[in-house]
């Protein structure tokens, strides 16, 4: 054992000096520390103070931090080579410090001699992340001594002094294997274990045992227990790869899937790092071909680099890849804008075809694994004579090509292989998928194939009933393969979808499907990729048509009935998003693929019109609900008039549907369900020629007369009737049903009955998502702006408003709120809370601003700081024949209607209803307004002077945002 006690070596300052031009090594830098601590022992030869030991170890720790990290963030280390770097330059320094503590404690070198100091878990395999654990294992005899344990003590006491993390266990061998056998975790953390220091003898013993342990227990519940870990890991940090927000280390296709398959062939095969799985010595095998090997290591040197950079602009350890990460990540990494498309948008692309391609390489290598595991004596099980003469058989209950069909000679197999399968209800056998990605890129042979273009569709548009495969679990092998027939036993309708778009084959058949796979959009909006949400609505599709969803989206599902161009529906929303990333408008660019795309596919030419139409408006039935008054007659004459056929709304309605479900399940919600209901039944009955189409003064008279007699029925003299119907404006009758209106006459007679100032009457709605909240006040200018700010204090946010002013000047206000999840606002206590807030905003015994300013600070969440949204106005007086529209864009915020509203009331705009929309972090509020003698705004620049004083106060917001997170010290002194 070396002795601490060394010749100072020459050019030691050299050594020490912080700025040397060489970078460090392992040895230069146990070199460096091993004179710092010689030299700290002074002339008289005593053992430095612990402080003194400490510092010394500090500055030596962070010495090499800094190396490292300045290579890595220099490009001169990649990923891989970064975290060996910080794993060697960490033994250098346990290593020392093991010996250091046994001169500390007066013991000398003899515990050290009977102990043992190992790596386990990720050091063990030499890979170290900046802010990683170390993992470390205190192997002793079987009867520790006082002086070992204290050892131990003294030397974790020091490093977490030091400020590492450590993960420690101190065990004897009997130990170890005992827990092993109880614990995958801990048998798999014991497989990378190497010795550091210490007793050669005892680690040798250990790994002897240790490895007769796991001989004995066999591989095949090693293996079957680190899929299992591997499923629910999948569950808790999301099935999906393509999550916007991926966990790079936990996260499907993540550095844990490659560890995984890393630990089964070590298990099984003795691979000791992760590089001998991808090297060529484990290629010769035949396991993995060069190619496929090659995409490993990129992949496995990729999601190192980013865990590193993670961690050194996180400056702790963090591995989940956040919106405010990933530019920042991105831009390190030398992402930039190429084309229309933005640098971090092309950094996640990377990111998500790199986990693609771990799963790809999951389902390669998996097989052979399995294969060894489970001994090669499969249980084949007899094919059906079609299927034989189709060329498939069944392994384990599962489809395969038979022996003799090549995937590479005849393309076409890959298709029919899945065709048999979907129809059989059978899964896939792994040796199958595996050939599906090996071969995938034949499958651009078939683009211009009838028969391919056929099976395609028939996966796409399978209008067969879902069953469930109904194997039982003595059918099978073992254990193993009864845990993968439970696991595919229901193999849903977007299930061949997916094999079609993991595999590749899904992009080889049709180039523009390749281009949105993995691209996402830099928002908080959408969830998944183009690729995943595209998947998700066609699977929302399928639900809506067999009923699985009547609870939650019960308009559309009475709709599915109904349909008659089917295919047509489901290739646009196949085709919806196909044109995103591309710049310019996705809805036009993807019309026009579609009129060239469908027809390969053998779509007719009605279809393929349909199909381009649904592509190209499907934005207008949500754009027109949640961001235009639907009770403003011309709004659904204009929908009317884009749409003309009742089929053709019906499958744009659908297609609204499902693409906004398979954004995110909290995107959708009754409330929005409610309004896309209304809009579908009035251009409806447009269309049909119905009730629409009258003029305004039949309409108001009609509804009247009808309130009228239920007022009547409730008692009410003609001369209170009279006095009602007298107080509103003809908008007013337009905009309400009879139950609302009515409830509007009681409160109003209340109201005059007590002579109160105001009334608030609030009714939660569950089924429409949403509160109503009705104000009954004297009119004046800034109403809305006051009402607004209190429901803002009050937590609520308001999702529609419709403002009147009756005759006799008070004003009718009637707003539709939600809480945060996007319910209704109906907690007892908040409502009072809210009505109390209300009241004190009209009593204006409150300052509204300051109290938002108090309550909420203009802010945004850290991770979402980095998506940028640009203010935008847009004035439109097209849209409404009495009202000018007015369309602002900007970042969501707690008071952000508050302040539109009084803006507008700042530049004299009475507000007749607001429309209030969130996607993610952006905000669109629409607005119908009209000068002070109650007429559309037309001079153009009034116009112009409108658009720049909201710009200019949304604009400051931003600024605000901005500098909050920049310069957090400066906010304070902002102008107000």
């Amino acid at each position: 054992m070396p002795s601490l006690q060394t010749t100072a070596l020459p050019g030691v300052s050299d050594v020490l000096h912080f700025g040397a031009a060489e970078p460090l090594s392992p040895e230069s830098l146990a070199a460096g520390l091993s004179a710092a601590l010689l030299e700290a022992r002074g002339t008289a030869g005593s053992m430095p103070a612990r402080d003194i030991a400490l510092a010394i170890f500090r500055r030596h720790l962070g010495r090499y931090q800094t190396d490292v990290r300045t290579r890595f963030e220099n490009r001169e280390l990649k990923g891989v080579e970064a975290a060996r770097a910080l794993s060697a330059f960490a033994d250098e320094l346990v290593k020392a410090l093991a010996r250091f503590a046994g001169e500390a404690l007066g013991v000398g070198h003899e515990p050290l001699d009977q102990i043992v100091v190992a790596a386990t878990g990720g050091y063990g395999k030499r890979m170290l992340a900046p802010f990683s654990d170390i993992d470390l294992l205190f192997l002793t005899p079987e009867h520790p001594s006082r002086t070992m344990l204290s050892l131990v003590e003294y030397i974790l006491y020091f490093l977490w002094d030091m400020g590492l993390k450590v993960g420690h266990a101190t065990r004897s061998i009997s130990e170890c294997v005992s827990q092993a056998e109880q614990d995958t975790t801990v048998r798999t953390a014991l497989l990378d274990a190497r010795l550091l220091i210490g007793s050669f003898s005892l680690f040798a013993m250990f790994e002897a045992r240790f490895i007769v342990a796991c001989v004995e227990a066999g591989s095949a519940r090693f293996i079957a227990d680190k899929r299992a870990e591997r499923t629910e890991r999948h569950r808790r940090f999301g099935e999906s790869p393509y999550l916007v927000e991926p966990n790079i280390k936990e996260g499907r296709g993540g550095l844990r899937d490659m560890q995984t398959l890393y630990w089964m062939c070590r298990y099984i095969f003795g691979t000791r790092h992760v590089s001998d799985l991808l090297a060529p010595e484990f290629t010769r095998l035949g396991f993995l071909t060069e190619q496929e090997a090659a995409r490993a290591r990129r992949s496995w040197d990729f999601l190192w680099t980013v865990r590193l950079h993670l961690h050194y602009v996180a400056g702790r350890g963090e591995d989940r890849l956040t919106f405010d990460m990933q530019p920042v990540v991105g831009g390190r990494m030398g992402y930039t804008r190429h084309g229309r498309q933005n640098g971090v948008e092309r950094f996640m692309r990377h990111y998500f075809l790199t986990v693609r391609e771990v799963m790809r390489l999951t389902h390669v290598l998996e097989p052979t694994i399995m294969r060894v595991a489970q001994g090669p004596a499969a249980h084949v099980m007899k094919a059906d004579e079609a299927m034989r003469e189709a060329g498939f058989t069944l392994i384990d209950g599962k489809i395969l090509p038979d022996r003799g069909v090549s995937c590479e000679a005849t393309p076409l197999k890959m298709f029919e292989l899945l065709e048999w399968a979907r129809s059989r209800h059978l899964a896939l056998h792994p040796l199958a998928r595996q050939q599906l990605i090996r071969w995938e890129r034949r499958a651009s042979a078939l683009r211009t194939s009838p028969r391919a273009a056929e099976i395609f569709l028939s996966l796409l548009c399978d209008d067969r009933p879902v069953k469930s495969r109904r194997l039982h679990i003595k059918d099978t092998k073992d254990d193993l393969a009864a845990h993968e027939i439970e696991q595919n036993r229901h193999l849903d309708h977007v299930h061949w979808l997916r094999v079609l778009n993991e595999t590749g084959l899904w992009g080889a058949l049709i180039p523009e499907w390749s281009r949105i796979v993995g691209q996402m959009q830099f928002d908080t909006y959408h969830i998944f990729t183009v690729d995943e949400h595209t998947i998700e609505a066609i699977r929302i599709l399928r639900c809506v048509e067999n009923g699985s969803m009547a609870d939650e989206i019960p308009v559309a599902y009475e709709l599915a009935r109904d349909i008659q161009s089917r295919r047509a529906l489901y290739m646009s929303v196949m085709l919806h998003d196909i044109a995103k990333g591309r710049g310019g408008d996705h809805s036009e660019l993807g019309s026009e693929i579609a009129l060239e795309l469908c027809p390969k596919l053998g779509l007719s030419g009605e279809e393929t019109e349909t199909v381009s139409w649904l592509v190209l408006q499907h934005l207008l039935l949500s754009h027109t609900a949640f961001q235009r008054d639907i009770d403003d007659p011309k709004t659904i004459l204009d929908v009317a008039d884009v749409v003309q056929s009742p089929e053709r709304l019906r499958l744009l309605l659908l297609l609204t549907i499902v693409d906004m479900r398979a954004v995110s399940p909290r995107v959708w919600n009754a409330w929005k369900a409610t309004l896309l209901r209304e809009l579908y039944t009035r251009v409806a009955e447009v269309l049909e020629g119905g009730l629409a189409t009258p003029e305004r003064d039949v309409r108001v008279a009609h509804s009247k007369a009808m309130l009228a007699e239920l007022l009547s029925e409730e008692g009410a003299s003609k001369a209170e009737i009279d006095h009602f119907l007298e107080l509103g404006y003809a908008g007013y009758w337009l905009s309400f049903d009879q139950e609302t209106q009515l409830r509007h006459a009681r409160l109003i007679s209340e109201a005059e009955s007590r002579s109160a100032p105001f009334v608030i009457e609030t009714q939660p709605l569950p089924s429409r998502g949403v509160t109503e909240v009705t104000i009954h006040t004297h009119d004046h200018p800034g109403l809305f702006a006051e009402i607004a700010g209190a429901m803002a204090l009050a937590g609520a946010s308001i999702v529609d408003a419709r403002i009147h002013t009756l005759t006799n000047g008070m004003a009718l206000d009637t707003l539709w709120i939600q809480d945060a999840s996007g319910e209704a606002f109906d907690e007892p206590h908040r409502l009072a809370k809210l009505s109390a807030l209300a009241e004190r905003a009209l009593r204006s015994n409150l300052d509204i601003q300051a109290e938002i300013k108090k309550n909420n600070p203009v802010q945004t969440m850290s991770r979402t700081r980095a998506i940028h949204v640009p203010p935008r106005v847009v004035l439109d007086n097209r849209a409404s024949n009495s009202h000018t529209v007015i369309e602002i864009n900007g970042r969501d915020r707690s008071g952000l209607l508050h302040d539109v509203a009084s803006a507008l009331n700042d530049l004299k705009l009475q507000i007749a209803s607001a429309h209030i929309t969130t996607y993610g972090v952006r905000a669109i509020d629409v607005f119908y307004v009209k000068d002070l003698s109650g007429m559309k705004i037309t001079d153009e620049r009034r116009l112009a002077e409108i658009r720049e004083r909201l710009l200019v106060g949304l604009r400051k917001i931003e600024e605000k945002i901005n500098l909050s997170h920049s310069e957090p010290e400066l906010t304070a002194a902002l102008p107000e």
